[in-house]
């Protein structure tokens, strides 16, 4: 019988070496290579197929079956309670499907997902498995969230008849499949996969070993009695959910919970989803109540009413949502001989070239004037068609203009000075007139001037970056005396 061997594995790719080295020489990390018994493997070997003769009639398929011929199953999606956590799934939760949750510590995932459980608890069984918190923590949180939501009367009747939420403080694998197969619940949340611990393995929990061990585990009884599975996950320093790659590759859903500590405002993402769009955002508010989901995200993303110079507002496209930003620019002489570029929500780089674009066809003497570009309420904006905003807003701090209030621009801004059409211009335009903006700088041939009429919306077509400049702020910026 072959004796166990010892094997160094990497924390952070999952490489495999049968020496130590202070240095990954897969991935580069230091210090992240622990020591783990290899099991001997089974060394059977798989029958021959026989070769079929030539002169043979074609075998019979034994498993296989035409692709026209598998009948069809209608995906019943469970809602979570949330719009805003449906839409980024793609419209709730899927029977049999794993999501995965991450974000930094303490930034409401535990407290989404008890939310969740608890409004999905009204309708289907559901189990929340605690493997980080006693079962008296969550209940601590359970209460203060149903007492300041007033629920507490309608819970208890809940549980005296319905489904009811089920609560385990377990980090025991054996123990947890043990009760999901027992309970057999439509959702189970647990909380979270690092703190689990298989009892056949020697490492330690967290390791690499046992959360792709105890993943798959979890992935197969939930493939088998169609159970939705929400594992919430760490992050890294850098981020990054933490623990092997082949993680992220085993769900079917990969969800970021984002946001800034010194705001209120929660985003929610998918960067990974088999069953919808990857390109959704949810936006949540932190209250005292918990997280409560903001409907209208573009009111939160919006400054003050009065106008002040540098100030432009654009309409970002998140998935199928607009959403009506304000960016906020400061151009001022600078101190050293090379001008400093910073850019919050917006690329760096987006920027540098936004400038080279504004020096070259408008004369512009950016290069020796620092610059300063911010979008209000936290929100990254990566699409191109910020440009235009980005454009305007620089100038007008450039010039000490104002723009007219009611004004959006949308546009994304080529390296000739060119304006370029945007995708969903529609959507954006009915935005904007949902909140009251009057006038629209868009790039010329988009064939929504009907659209626009009805929406009591005046349409400026620009070719051109100057153009547009002209259109928005009422005067060249190109002139000195402007």
């Amino acid at each position: 019988m072959a004796r166990a061997t010892s094997l160094y594995v990497c924390q952070s790719c999952g490489a495999q070496t049968r020496q130590f080295f202070g240095r990954c020489s897969s991935c580069g990390s230091w210090n992240t290579l622990v020591e783990q018994t290899a099991t001997p493997t089974d060394n059977r070997r798989r029958r021959p197929v026989a070769a079929a003769p030539e002169a043979a009639m074609p075998a019979a398929p034994r498993r296989s079956e035409p692709i026209a011929a598998v009948g069809d199953r209608p995906l019943q999606r469970l809602g979570s309670g949330y719009g805003e956590l449906d839409r980024v799934l793609g419209g709730g939760l899927v029977p049999g499907s794993l999501v995965l949750l991450g974000g930094d510590p303490g930034i409401g995932k535990s407290t989404l997902l008890l939310q969740s459980a608890q409004a999905m608890a009204a309708r289907h069984s559901v189990l929340y498995v605690s493997a980080e918190e006693s079962a008296q923590q969550v209940k601590l949180r359970w209460r203060r969230l149903a007492e300041e939501q007033g629920e507490l009367a309608p819970v208890a009747e809940q549980q005296a008849g319905g489904p009811g939420l089920q609560l385990l403080a377990e980090t025991d694998l054996e123990l947890v499949l043990q009760e999901l197969e027992a309970l057999r619940p439509a959702v189970a949340v647990i909380d979270s996969i690092q703190a689990l611990h298989d009892g056949e393995l020697g490492s330690a929990p967290g390791s690499v070993a046992q959360v792709r061990e105890c993943a798959a585990a979890l992935a197969r009884i939930a493939k088998r009695q169609d159970t939705a599975l929400l594992l919430v996950g760490h992050v890294t320093k850098e981020g990054m959910l933490a623990g092997p790659k082949v993680l992220e590759h085993l769900v079917d859903a990969v969800l970021t919970f984002e946001g800034d500590r010194f705001a209120s405002h929660r985003l929610l993402r998918a960067v990974k989803n088999r069953f919808g769009a990857t390109h959704e955002l949810g936006v949540f508010e932190m209250r005292g109540q918990g997280l409560a989901q903001v409907l209208n995200p573009s009111e939160l993303f919006l400054g003050s009413d009065e106008p002040s110079a540098g100030t432009a507002t654009i309409v970002a496209c998140e998935g199928t949502r607009p959403l009506v930003v304000e960016l906020q620019a400061l151009v001022s002489t600078t101190s050293y001989s090379s001008p400093r570029r910073t850019a919050t929500g917006i690329g760096t780089n987006r920027l540098h070239q936004i400038l080279a674009v504004l020096e070259k066809h408008l004369g512009l003497p950016l290069s020796r004037f620092d610059c300063y570009l911010a979008v209000a309420g936290g929100l990254e904006v990566e699409e191109p068609a910020a440009d235009l905003g980005v454009a305007a807003a620089v100038v007008a701090s450039y010039r000490d203009l104002t723009l007219p209030p009611g004004t959006v621009l949308i546009g994304e801004l080529g390296l000739g000075g060119q304006l370029r059409p945007v995708a969903q211009l529609e959507q954006r335009l009915q935005e904007s007139a949902r909140l009251g903006f009057r006038r629209a700088v868009v790039p010329k041939g988009s064939g929504l001037g009907r659209l626009a009429a009805g929406l009591d919306l005046q349409l400026l077509e620009a070719g051109g970056v100057a153009e547009a400049l002209v259109a928005a702020l009422g005067v060249n910026p190109a002139d000195d005396r402007a």
